[in-house]
């Protein structure tokens, strides 16, 4: 991982801190901040992919605030081109020098996908992306929901990594890492994985 993508990991691993002590400093979120990202433009130092889950909101729990995070985000924490280019467009043009992949425990989307069965509209195009990471893991021991969380974060980190040219270029140049993580919503803690 590059100097500056450690960087980036140090302060989302130090915010993380500060709100799962409930104690947290909301920085960058005041009338100033919301007019410097107006005047300045948006100058994000993560990207993060998550799930659309309301109760992991990736701002509070790494303590930032205006600006300072280009988040994506939907069920499953799932790759398709429009996410991709997302992504390629927080690398290339935002210069994010770090792309977090961040799972969460109780995904209804990983339920859903264990659970199996016929789901209406376009439902089934999610639990079709999770399938993956949730057949590696039956079988394992513990909690075949917890395991297919994790294992779908990493999946999702290494498929972001293999699918677009833009990105693997970007790793090999030391501009950006891509990094998965897990988020506790029981203990408001986030484990990097990777």
């Amino acid at each position: 991982m590059n100097r500056n993508a450690e960087e980036v990991l140090k302060k989302l691993k130090r915010g993380n801190h500060f709100f799962k002590l409930g104690q947290p400093r909301n920085p960058n979120n005041d009338n100033i901040r919301r007019k410097e990202v107006l005047d300045n433009g948006q100058n994000p130092f993560v990207t993060i992919l998550t799930c659309s889950d309301s109760r992991v909101p990736p701002e509070l729990i790494f303590d930032r605030g205006i600006g300072d995070l280009f988040v994506i985000r939907n069920a499953g924490n799932i790759l398709d081109d429009v996410t991709i280019g997302t992504i390629e467009y927080a690398v290339e043009h935002l210069k994010t020098p770090l792309v977090v992949i961040l799972g969460h425990q109780d995904c209804g989307a990983v339920k859903a996908t264990i659970q199996g069965g016929d789901l209406p509209g376009h439902l089934s195009a999610i639990t079709k992306k999770i399938m993956p990471a949730v057949e590696a893991c039956r079988g394992e021991k513990g909690d075949l929901i917890l395991h297919s969380i994790r294992a779908n974060s990493y999946r999702v980190a290494h498929e972001l990594r293999e699918r677009s040219e833009i990105l693997k270029n970007a790793i090999l140049d030391g501009r950006t890492a891509i990094i998965a993580a897990y988020y506790s919503l029981e203990t408001g803690e986030v484990e990097f994985l990777d």
